[in-house]
């Protein structure tokens, strides 16, 4: 039911005082042509009955603060609410990017130390706070990669990026939209980047690789240091994607496998809420060679006074101002609070948990690599298939049980592929939870497909034709 469906004529929540000075006619103020011939038709309600409204519509939604998400590559942990309280202090939340530099030398000193805390975990030298997403992180990199090369008078040449099939969907995306031609490579049977794939299709052409380490499939590459060098010696630069660096912090530095840029996500790894379509942050750390490169501006510390600057061949600003400046103050307070032995301590329980539950369920679902993973790993529903059951039918089966679905289909190169992330803040006591509905919904499936193809039958919106609702959307509501 909808608000409108519950509106009663003459109902009010809160009604504006009438003017004490005197009104300018509308007409005035507003071109005819974009006056409405009659009333807008809103819901009328008292005020109880819009929080109730909403209220038990959220209950209906399921989150991390209701119930396990395990969404691999995605990184959906409880974070601790004390940064939203920090974020939130007047000093933070009360200042405007306009001011002058002296008025917010504390709101400096928090991103450039967030900078300098950054480029340590990343293994490289400086920090742009910019970008606002992972995947503009992506293409901030990719800019300066382009710039990088024009630089060197090279632009013209070096027009491909090489990208293994393996990789996020988003970094051939990001490729495309800074200019290059996206060259995707195969994986070898072990899971990580086949080492004479990738010798065959460098040359001259190549701008860089674009690897996530460890990868979709949740294994750290062992050929690193010789990809890097690979790369390298073809003249590329190597850029990793940092969508999966909860398993690695504290533990790996990328610059130190030979990476040149290096994105984070502060809103899966650094304590922002992932998801909702926002608010989210991807800095990008780059070697020295490249600072020179960075977005316009960056934060500098000199005789004692934090200020803005430009880089000496800046490929420009990338977002207003100075990026999420709210996020920024949530990672700056999550670093600090945890230390470098907590953020290794957060990597090593992540990559404890998802091979604790990988091995549980082995036997149950088909595993491709089987082998250790970091922070993440990637069944296959090939087994149930053979029973008439898709990955689909295992994902809406879930829900019943109160568990948000794990990536499903991803990545393209598992048939049936469940992606699944169990994250460092589960306990054990969950993480069993978890593998006993796996076990269950396998055993349903050889014995009760059909329960399987009807799930899920206890959330409030039960199975939808999701092909439909894809291409025929109702974005709008109609009253009868």
């Amino acid at each position: 039911m909808l608000l409108l469906d519950l509106s009663v004529p003459g109902r009010r929540g809160y009604a504006l005082p009438k003017l004490d000075v005197e009104a300018i006619p509308v007409a005035d103020l507003i071109p005819e042509s974009f006056l409405r011939e009659s009333d807008l038709e809103l819901p009328e309600l008292t005020e109880p009955e819009v929080v109730r409204y909403f209220t038990q519509l959220s209950r209906k939604n399921h989150g991390v603060d209701v119930g396990f998400y395990p969404l691999g590559s995605c990184t959906m942990k409880y974070n601790p609410r004390v940064n939203e309280d920090i974020a939130a202090l007047p000093g933070f939340s009360r200042i405007h990017p306009r001011q002058p530099e002296s008025t917010v030398q504390g709101a400096l000193q928090l991103m450039y130390e967030l900078d300098c805390f950054l480029a340590e975990a990343a293994g490289l030298a400086k920090t742009s706070l910019q970008p606002a997403a992972g995947a503009h992180g992506e293409l901030t990199g990719l800019l300066i990669i382009k710039a990088y090369h024009k630089f060197k008078g090279e632009a013209e040449q070096r027009r491909e990026i090489i990208i293994p099939d393996s990789a996020h969907g988003t970094n051939p995306a990001s490729a495309q939209m800074a200019g290059f031609i996206a060259r995707e490579i195969p994986s070898d049977p072990r899971g990580g980047v086949d080492v004479e794939a990738l010798k065959a299709a460098v040359g001259p052409q190549t701008a860089g690789l674009m690897l996530t380490n460890p990868n979709t499939l949740g294994l750290f590459d062992e050929n690193i240091e010789k990809i890097a060098e690979i790369i390298h010696d073809a003249g590329g630069l190597l850029y990793y994607d940092g969508a999966n660096a909860n398993a690695i912090l504290g533990i790996v530095r990328p610059g130190d496998s030979g990476f040149d840029i290096v994105h984070f996500n502060l809103h899966k790894t650094f304590s922002t809420p992932h998801g909702g379509g926002g608010p989210g942050s991807g800095p990008i750390v780059v070697s020295k060679e490249l600072v020179d490169f960075l977005p316009d501006p960056i934060v500098e510390h000199t005789d004692g006074k934090y200020h803005l600057a430009r880089p000496k061949h800046s490929i420009g600003p990338v977002k207003a101002f100075y990026g999420n400046f709210a996020v920024m103050v949530k990672a700056y307070a999550y670093i600090r609070h945890l230390g470098a032995a907590g953020l290794k301590a957060v990597s090593e329980n992540a990559v404890l948990n998802a091979n604790y539950v990988m091995n549980q369920l082995k036997n149950d679902y088909h595993l491709p690599y089987d082998r250790l993973c970091m922070h993440e790993f990637v069944l296959s529903g090939k087994w149930q298939k053979e029973q008439g059951v898709s990955t689909l039918d295992i994902a809406k089966r879930l829900l019943d049980y109160g568990v948000h679905a794990p990536t499903i289909y991803f990545p393209l190169i598992v048939e049936e592929a469940i992606m699944v992330e169990p994250t460092e803040t589960e306990s054990k006591a969950t993480l069993d939870a978890f593998v006993a509905a796996m076990k269950s919904i396998a055993e349903e499936a050889k014995t009760d497909p059909d329960k399987l193809k009807a799930a899920p039958t206890k959330t409030p919106v039960k199975r939808l034709d999701e092909t439909k609702a894809a291409r025929n959307p109702v974005l709008k509501y109609k009253r009868p």
